[in-house]
């Protein structure tokens, strides 16, 4: 079984031999493989084993999702018909009358109050792209299950039937009175940034694009501590942002928002500068007077981000950056450079995966953010909020995680969404968006 294992790199994870007490004829193994043709591959290799014989094989990716990921559970019992006269009629008549001429009792007396709507086109799914909208389902499931999970937050996925942004406003628009907050999500760039300004002008609650303001608050939380390790201040740094779309474009805003000294934004076709005539008016603002490569960018630069492509980054790149370079690379699965392509530099590293220290990963930062500003009833999810979340996401990363390396609490740590809301709530009374104070 290891020799058939390392073939097809896969990973054993479980072995039960033959002779087990489940079965004295079955041997099971659960093993992790690349992909589809790989666990093809192994089925093939296994049936050709001598007095062996191949029963049965699964993937436990689909089972996790046959039937789908959510489901509808009543908060109410119904176990008998007083309960039933009140949740449904003739009582439900009395709440419904109290919220028409009352509409902020919505809040406390529906799910308005506790729920989220996950809202798709399926343009930018992921690391898959325009996949559509049915396709994309499978992942605003996911997301929904975070939200619950990680921040005790009900949403909803809702996927659109459309491309056209005036159609997505306009749905949205008039689906909105049900949800305490919009979550946009895997809607391709730039139609994303309008779609979001129009709405969040529109709506009187928070509206949130999570690919671009997650990723964003999660990279400037890990930055605060990697600057903290380097001994640099954020006035000075030279940053280097990799990838110009929705993700690319909000950390470079939210690094212009902390006061980073010089930011340096790339596309496929290189640094983003005012010579050129094929921006549009989101690259134009971080716009700077010189164009060259990205190779020319990284050189004497403080600080690499990548949202962008796999693999763009060499070795040499990197040392041609100042010492103790920060270098975060978080193209999924395959980041602009692996970590073990920088062994021996002194470089202090981040990736989006899992299988490395230091993953930003926007599950720090959006059931936080939605729980703050449910909990306060906040009208909006302000840039402001955005730092703030990010600096209670940093002050979890204590001086000894620093010295070890660290700079992100890890995706499992049970005090991220407690701090990441606090923060929100404090910041949306601050700026008087909050409808009421939470208990």
């Amino acid at each position: 079984m290891a020799e058939l294992t390392a073939s097809v790199d896969g990973v054993l994870t479980s072995f039960c031999p033959a002779g087990s007490a489940n079965d004295p004829a079955l041997a099971e193994a659960v093993i992790f493989l690349p992909g589809q043709s790989a666990a093809d591959e192994l089925g093939k290799r296994l049936v050709t084993l001598q007095a062996s014989n191949l029963v049965e094989n699964g993937d436990r990716t689909f089972e996790l999702h046959h039937g789908g990921k959510l489901g509808i559970e009543s908060r109410t019992a119904l176990s008998g018909p007083d309960e039933l006269a009140m949740a449904y009629t003739p009582g439900v008549a009395r709440v419904c009358k109290h919220i028409e001429s009352d509409a902020e009792a919505a809040w406390d007396l529906t799910i308005k109050g506790t729920t989220v709507a996950v809202i798709t086109d399926g343009t930018a799914v992921l690391g898959l792209g325009d996949i559509g909208t049915l396709a994309a389902l499978p992942v605003m499931e996911g997301k929904a299950a975070l939200f619950k999970v990680f921040g005790g937050v009900n949403a909803f996925p809702v996927c659109l039937d459309t491309r056209d942004p005036d159609e997505i406003v306009e749905t949205v628009a008039r689906i909105a009175l049900v949800f305490g907050g919009i979550n946009l999500e895997d809607i391709s760039a730039p139609r994303c940034f309008e779609i979001e300004k129009r709405l969040d002008g529109m709506l009187d609650i928070p509206v949130f694009h999570d690919d671009q303001h997650g990723t964003a608050i999660v990279a400037l939380a890990a930055l605060e501590n990697a600057v903290c390790i380097t001994g640099r201040k954020m006035e000075s740094l030279k940053i280097v942002v990799s990838g110009a779309g929705a993700a690319g474009i909000a950390v470079a805003g939210i690094l212009r928002g902390r006061g980073v000294g010089e930011i340096i934004l790339c596309d496929s076709k290189g640094i983003v500068s005012i010579d050129r005539n094929d921006l549009n008016g989101y690259k134009q603002a971080f716009a700077v007077s010189r164009g060259g490569s990205l190779a020319d960018a990284l050189r004497g630069a403080d600080v690499f981000v990548g949202v962008s492509a796999p693999g763009i980054v060499s070795r040499e790149m990197v040392q041609s950056m100042q010492p103790k370079p920060i270098v975060f690379g978080l193209s999924n699965p395959v980041p602009e450079v692996m970590p073990e392509v920088l062994d021996g530099l002194d470089a202090v590293i981040a990736t989006g995966r899992s299988d490395y220290p230091n993953q930003i990963n926007n599950v720090l930062a959006f059931p936080g953010i939605f729980r703050g500003a449910l909990s306060c009833r906040s009208r909006s999810i302000t840039p402001a909020m955005y730092r703030a979340a990010a600096g209670a996401l940093a002050g979890l990363v204590s001086v000894r995680d620093r010295e070890a390396g660290r700079i992100i609490p890890a995706v499992f740590d049970p005090r991220v969404a407690g701090a990441v809301s606090a923060a929100v709530v404090e910041c949306a009374v601050a700026e008087g968006l909050a409808r009421r104070m939470p208990e």
